[in-house]
């Protein structure tokens, strides 16, 4: 008798552990994935449809596809600039995140290591530096873009870009920074090492998994920009992918419903396959973080 209570109780517990289990971790993850993969979802079938479909909502299901076509992907590729929107996108967010990690490091690298007075209060400013929003710095920067003489070009992008860049990898690079043991470089200036020297064979090396992560997020900022693009830039031929698709796919109240989804479709695959890339390295760098 015993017995069977006993098995029934761990029944029952086994029982509501899976219901726990269901509510507390599938359910919320099921709801995460839906959000998250829904929009590409959505973008896929909608890049395939054939016209008749994308509004017929009494004949065909808005939720899938019957007969897909390519013929709007031929369009956007062929009769559309956005190839030379994908290129502009690619260069103006590789030199704005190369540049941007560029002075992120000697900067991050001065407010930890050099312990200069007001050191703190200078990261702590580079970070409100970084919740500024673009809407309101788009404005005097458009007056020293004019005034240099490179409006639109891909350069006004690449030297502006920098601006809400550099704040946030700065504070991302200073938290790595910070986890480096000092006794580390101590023992390299003992040793008769440089500054430099420090930088380039010590930290830096160290501090590969803050430097991909910030990486990442600069890029995929500098590839998703939409304010200063639309702002210095005008002439189609050097117009990025958020500003190229939204101007020139849609005239006045025609949605090119097809060719949109299209371009950000094709446009938001290069950052997946930079997450992708990247990933396993990220990981495995965090695993071999320093140890103080």
């Amino acid at each position: 008798m015993s017995k069977t209570v006993t098995d029934d109780h761990e029944g029952m517990d086994q029982f509501e552990s899976r219901r726990r289990k269901i509510f507390v971790v599938w359910l919320p993850l099921l709801v995460f994935l839906f959000v998250l993969l829904f929009p590409f979802y959505w973008m896929a079938i909608t890049a395939v449809k054939p016209n008749a479909q994308l509004t017929d909502y009494a004949n065909h299901s808005p939720f899938w596809v019957v007969g897909p076509t390519l013929d709007h992907i031929k369009y956007l590729l062929f009769e559309t600039s956005y190839p030379g929107w994908l290129w502009n996108t690619l260069v103006v967010a590789v030199c704005s995140t190369f540049l941007s990690l560029f002075a992120s490091v000697f900067a991050a690298y001065a407010i930890e290591r050099l312990r200069f007075r007001g050191a703190r209060l200078t990261g702590l400013l580079i970070f409100l530096a970084y919740l500024v929003p673009p809407s309101i710095l788009f404005i005097p920067l458009s007056v020293i873009v004019f005034q240099m003489g490179i409006f639109d070009s891909k350069l006004a992008l690449i030297l502006t870009y920098p601006t809400f860049l550099i704040p946030f990898c700065t504070w991302l690079l200073m938290g790595y920074f910070r986890s480096i043991p000092y006794e580390l470089e101590e023992s390299a200036l003992v040793d008769g090492a440089t500054r430099w020297q420090i930088l380039t064979k010590i930290v830096l090396p160290l501090a590969v998994p803050g430097l991909i992560s910030a990486g990442i997020f600069a890029f995929t900022l500098s590839w998703n920009e939409f304010i200063y693009a639309l702002t210095f830039i005008s002439s189609s031929e050097n117009k990025t992918i958020p500003v190229g698709v939204l101007t020139e796919l849609v005239r006045g109240d025609v949605y090119e419903w097809g060719a949109l989804m299209s371009g950000a479709l094709l446009g938001s695959l290069p950052v997946v396959i930079l997450y992708s890339f990247f990933v396993d390295y990220y990981v495995s760098s965090m695993t071999g973080a320093v140890k103080e």
